[in-house]
């Protein structure tokens, strides 16, 4: 019999729903698979099981007075730590905030639980989101479960371990630069970069901010897609909510009629490098999906959108993003902040009105030659990551096929300039390395075309056979 915390999360969520487990035999499980495995792979930073528990005994109880269940009843997750939430500790991955408690929930929060999703606490985050690869001075590094001496990625990469190492089945996080491709790739799970909008964020820092987005992770394109209609739909206090409301589904199975899509024909334009440096083994890893993308019936050609300017874009609107939110606690917190962060900082106090003037025209004239492209395509395929999951201890990569990179930025390339596009983004698991290292395919779809780009992905996967369980031990 498949223990509980090995199920995808509509498998558990119609196993809930028909009575067959009920929500505390769920969380117990789940709990009992965090405390076997995260003594090694440190993902879930803080934990709340007793409240999780609580919850799952009303979760019963309501269930069996008849109440309707709601999409995302009884399943475990994790909040990223970056995301508040009432009365659980919230760090930011900073010494400054190590006991921080808020007193309010974020909106993807709120939604989740509203949805009758349950937490087990929070997964761990460098400093403020800053790096792809997650360590920070309150909890340390988390390790990657298929191998525990190797980066799990990042800002997200408590979540995306938790979720290859079965802990919860479902998970947020957000993605300024790839925070929510880049872990799902090294991992070997599912992460979400929706457009704009799509999912609302509250409260939030800068209400014009299209950069920076929160999204769903899980270990299928399915589970994803279900918890992105649990975040997706408008918000009175979200500036930017799209209107869009998510499809209607009566149950969690029903999204997979959602993402049975007729994909004869689509489009694709398949790049290996995005005229980017590219470690030779994950070209390899992701050369045998170019295949299957034509046995679903795609049209693929070699292409590339022309992403000149992407650059600076990304780093100046980057760069003026931090200054805004954390240059404060650089004046008072003098030496406080890790390098990451400072950096970042540092490269916003140094700009000038002429510096985001130009960015302003760059993104401008990006945008345009995206949709130019998009109107010839309705895909584009690439690498997610131009590297494959990297030894822990290093604080960045130096050097890509050769290449040295000149800043913990360099090697974030493929993810940040889809970023800059303002294009939804996802990484789907596509293979492994010769050292069973995981490699994520980045599928980017058209302008707005979320629910689109997971029916695409989710054909890429269903074609793959069963992929292993990362299974650490302590």
């Amino acid at each position: 019999m498949t223990a509980l915390w090995d199920h995808d999360a509509i498998t558990l969520a119609g196993m809930l729903r028909g009575r067959e487990v009920s929500a505390r035999e769920v969380i117990a499980a789940h709990i009992e698979r965090v405390e076997a495995v995260d003594g090694a792979v440190n993902a879930v930073v803080t934990r709340c099981f007793e409240q999780a528990m609580a919850k799952a005994a009303a979760a019963d109880q309501a269930l069996a007075r008849g109440h309707a269940p709601g999409l995302l009843h009884g399943l475990p997750v994790a909040h990223k730590d970056l995301i508040d939430t009432a009365g659980v500790r919230t760090t930011y991955g900073s010494p400054l905030f190590a006991e921080h408690v808020p007193d309010r929930d974020d909106l993807v929060v709120s939604r989740m639980a509203g949805a009758g999703a349950i937490s087990l606490g929070k997964t761990n985050t460098p400093e403020f989101g800053a790096g792809s690869h997650t360590v920070n001075r309150v909890f340390g590094a988390t390790r990657n479960p298929y191998d525990l001496s190797r980066s799990a990625g990042g800002s997200s990469g408590g979540a995306a371990a938790a979720l290859a190492a079965r802990m919860v089945c479902l998970a947020d996080g957000s993605d300024l630069g790839g925070s929510l491709r880049n872990p799902a790739s090294f991992c070997n799970v599912v992460g979400l970069r929706p457009s704009p909008g799509r999912v609302p964020t509250w409260p939030v820092t800068d209400p014009a901010d299209t950069l920076s987005v929160q999204g769903p992770m899980a270990r299928t394109v399915a589970d994803t897609a279900l918890l992105l209609a649990v975040l997706s739909g408008p918000d009175p206090r979200a500036t930017l909510a799209l209107d869009t409301p998510p499809p209607a589904l009566a149950a969690p199975a029903d999204v997979t009629r959602v993402l049975a899509q007729d994909l004869q024909g689509v489009r694709v334009a398949w790049s290996a490098d995005l005229g980017l440096p590219v470690e030779p083994e994950v070209r390899a890893a992701l050369a045998p999906a170019r295949a299957v993308l034509a046995d679903v019936g795609c049209q693929i050609r070699d292409a590339a959108p022309d992403l000149t300017g992407g650059d600076e874009v990304f780093r100046t609107w980057r760069a003026l993003r931090f200054v805004t939110a954390f240059e404060p606690l650089l004046r008072a917190h003098p030496g406080a902040l890790g390098p990451n962060v400072t950096w970042n900082i540092e490269r916003g106090q140094e700009l000038t009105v002429a510096d985001l003037s130009r960015a302003t025209t760059l993104w401008a004239t990006l945008a345009e030659r995206v949709s130019a492209f998009f109107a010839d395509f309705d895909v584009l395929a690439c690498p997610v990551s131009q590297v494959a999951p990297f030894d822990v201890d290093l604080d960045w990569v130096h050097q890509i096929a050769g290449v040295p990179q000149q800043s913990y930025l360099d090697w974030m390339r493929s993810a940040y300039l889809i970023s800059a596009t303002g294009l939804p983004a996802i990484s789907v698991p596509a293979g492994f390395t010769t050292e069973g290292l995981p490699v994520g395919l980045q599928l980017v779809g058209g302008r707005r075309a979320d629910w689109h780009l997971l029916a695409v992905a989710a054909a890429v996967e269903n074609p793959r056979p069963q992929r292993p369980a990362a299974s650490p031990s302590r």
